[in-house]
């Protein structure tokens, strides 16, 4: 009896165990992904429909303008003015926006100026729902349930009407927001079933090209297209301001399906993004392909915790993490190119959409171990550029070079690549990237002959900023140089790569702002920001070596002044008085996580024998700085740069350097995390005696032997295996044990 008992008992143990283990194999990654992170506060995310760096990007609009809605969407509105295809992730650029629809009836009129006169509907979160690759929503004036999805070039939307004479759905080419205004746009009815056209405009990128065709599930009964807001009788229309209106009478609970396909080159291309991506009008089909492709990206990183809210957080920062860079090419290769010709791309897809002043830090790196074949296609992308315009991108997209913010940082993203072995032309990207580095514009000039920008009196002069990231990717050309085999350009490079001592200031040991003549202004308080520095103070810049750390910690005075000056860093904090620009957030002390240029400097204590010190702050960060609401970014998401951060630091590791293949540690989030990598291969980080008091790293183990260094290489990690960390609730001091990373260490 006893015995049988026991046997019984025991199956049930092993069944419950396959069960939970089955579940938790089987379990969905994209429920744990919330959208709407970043939708409120400075975050300026979009909660809307795409898929991984699609085209599309099918998104609602409230329709007012503002720094709140620069994505399209501020989660603390409560209209909405329709749904339009193409929008930015987390940036500061309102820009994009193109061909907005928005379904309406008979039961709601009225008109506002704040939004142009268009229409809109009210709504409510309670009626609103958004995961990976769907967006819904009732629009409640008109009793119309609006719900969103999307291939990679193609939108595809889905009305639910309540029984009208007059529902309506519009097509506004006219409509703008922000930075954004049409210059030329077209429509033309095809048939009573499709629409296509197009819509050039300009704003932060000068020249954006929408090509597009339009199918609806039913044929409509009557249209009425205008001109500038006046009605014209025709089946075609061209203008800047032009639109369709598509009259319906609906049945109580009726569906109408509109599906959109783009093309930035041609009306050609966007017939085909939809015969190819979008044949049919199943719009379950479609959210459901979109949820099984985000599925399987999110599956290559499976983490294991008891904590369901830093589960949402971590795959949303996942999910965030691949909503830039964007296509540009359609199915036939062509792509509106940043010479304003129509280009093609040949045997691969051309992307847009770089961030680079923000994402070269984390998110390219992280592409290198999750995306390894799409970062093949990005680097040639940005050499297409080079060849469209004899310079590699800074921050560009839609096919326009935008120029915003400074370096020329698809240098450490391509050199990153080149050392990793992705595929692409290495001696056509080293003539890319000479040319990038001897230009004249920006102020290269007086870099190249001064080996600093000085100040002058124009707007944003940015100057320490310049020198200093402008020194860091010319120490990322000296190794390129080098591995090719060209010594003279080694050198040069390599040289230039030490200018950043030319703007550090002994007395102050900040990097100052220098006259023309060679002299430091006179008038310098570091916590101030001043037009010298890029967004950021010199507490931010002083940090920014990371191809010379040793030489920095030298520079300061050696490892305790330097440790010093940390620990002032995060203690230091502003005064009620201090005047905090609007990109200052995510503070503690005068660390902003909110904004790019610290992101890496919690790492700096392993360089100089203090890990723990690391641990702990990093720790801190992840804590404090992302949530799982709205409000969960503390500043700009910026295309992928603040989710890769805390992807690359919850898994326990970062890339101080982002060029160099090593990853410093910090510590560790999850109790286990896998990274399924593209090649076939695994690689575990276990993390044992994990919680919220055990931050500190006690020992680690790769693949069982332990080592006796604070940095994992990524070739360790790419060629599998498991990184395993004992954590404690005290710090571990002897240094013995966690050797110092450097700047020397090279792939």
């Amino acid at each position: 009896m006893h015995k049988h008992s026991f046997i019984i008992i025991l199956c049930l143990v092993q069944l419950f165990g396959c069960t939970q283990q089955a579940n938790e194999t089987n379990e969905k990654l994209t429920a744990f992904v919330n959208p709407f992170i970043g939708t409120d506060g400075p975050g300026n995310t979009y909660p809307g429909a795409t898929v991984p760096f699609g085209m599309v990007q099918l998104s609602p609009d409230i329709g007012i303008p503002g720094w709140d809605r620069i994505a399209g969407y501020f989660y603390q509105d409560s209209i909405i003015s329709g749904f339009s295809h193409t929008h930015l992730t987390g940036t500061g650029a309102g820009d994009l926006y193109d061909i907005l629809v928005m379904p309406t009836n008979s039961r709601f009129s009225k008109r506002i100026k704040d939004n142009n006169f268009k229409p809109f509907s009210s709504f409510s979160h309670d009626k609103e729902e958004a995961s990976p690759g769907y967006y819904g929503v009732t629009l409640l004036d008109y009793n119309i349930k609006a719900e969103l999805t999307a291939t990679a070039r193609t939108g595809i939307h889905k009305y639910t009407f309540p029984k009208d004479s007059l529902s309506q759905i519009h097509i506004d080419l006219g409509y703008a927001l922000n930075w954004d205004a049409p210059t030329d746009t077209y429509l033309k009815v095809v048939n009573n079933t499709t629409i296509e056209g197009y819509r050039k405009s300009t704003g932060w990128a000068k020249d954006q090209r929408a090509y597009f065709q339009i199918q609806v599930s039913k044929p409509f009964d009557t249209y009425q297209i205008f001109k500038n807001d006046t009605l014209v009788s025709s089946n075609s229309v061209k203008g800047k301001n032009t639109k369709i209106i598509l009259s319906y009478h609906t049945l109580e609970g009726e569906t109408i399906i509109l599906k959109t396909g783009l093309s930035t080159a041609n009306i050609e291309g966007a017939r085909k993004s939809l015969s190819i991506e979008a044949p049919h009008f199943n719009f379950e089909t479609y959210k459901q392909q979109a949820d099984s492709i985000w599925e399987q990206q999110l599956q290559k990183i499976k983490i294991e915790t008891a904590d369901t809210n830093k589960k949402s957080i971590f795959y949303t920062m996942l999910y965030q993490a691949m909503l830039a860079p964007t296509l540009l090419s359609d199915h036939n290769g062509n792509y509106k190119g940043a010479n304003d010709t129509i280009m093609n791309a040949n045997g691969f897809n051309r992307y847009d959409t770089f961030s680079l002043w923000d994402t070269y830090r984390a998110a390219h790196p992280l592409y290198t171990i999750v995306h390894p074949n799409k970062v093949s296609d990005m680097i040639k992308s940005m050499l297409a550029h080079y060849n469209e315009t004899g310079l590699l991108p800074v921050w560009s997209m839609q096919g326009n070079e935008t120029n915003m913010m400074i370096g020329y940082h698809a240098v450490p993203v391509i050199v990153d690549a080149y050392f990793k072995g992705i595929d692409f032309n290495y001696e056509l990207a080293f003539k890319a990237c000479n040319a990038s580095a001897m230009d004249d514009s920006r102020q290269i000039d007086q870099y190249k002959q001064l080996g600093y920008v000085p100040i002058d009196e124009q707007h944003e002069n940015w100057s320490v900023s310049k020198t200093l990231e402008y020194a860091y990717d010319d120490w990322c050309i000296a190794q390129f140089a080098k591995a090719l085999g060209k010594e003279d350009d080694y050198d040069y490079f390599l040289t230039r790569s030490e200018n950043w001592r030319n703007v550090f200031d002994q007395q102050s040991s900040f990097m100052r702002p220098k006259h023309l003549d060679g002299t430091f202004v006179e008038q310098f308080i570091p916590k101030e920001y001043t037009p010298y520095f890029c967004e950021s103070n010199a507490w931010h810049y002083v940090w920014n070596v990371p191809q010379n750390v040793e030489g920095l910690i030298k520079a300061v005075g050696g490892k305790e002044r330097f440790e010093q000056k940390l620990d002032s860093m995060f203690t230091y904090a502003p005064t009620p008085e201090d005047k905090l620009p609007l990109f200052s957030t995510g503070m503690i002390g005068q660390y902003a996580h909110g904004n790019e240029p610290s992101h890496h400097v919690g790492y700096l204590y392993n360089y100089i024998d203090k890990p723990y010190k690391t641990q702990k702050v990093i720790r801190e960060i992840l804590e404090t700085q992302y949530k799982n609401e709205p409000n969960g970014h503390c500043g700009n998401e910026d295309c992928g740069q603040m989710s890769s951060w805390y992807i690359f630091s919850a898994l326990g590791f970062y890339p101080v350097n982002p060029a160099q293949g090593v990853y410093s540690f910090g510590s560790p989030l999850f109790d286990k995390a896998t990274i399924n990598l593209e090649h076939g291969k695994h690689f575990t980080i276990e993390t044992i005696n994990n919680s919220a008091d055990n931050k500190y790293i006690q020992s680690i183990r790769l693949n069982g032997e332990p080592i006796n260094r604070n940095y994992i290489t990524h070739q360790e990690i790419m060629e599998g295996g498991t990184l395993t960390f004992t954590m404690g609730n005290a710090p571990k001091t002897d240094i013995n044990q966690n050797k110092s990373i450097s700047s020397k260490i090279y792939q």
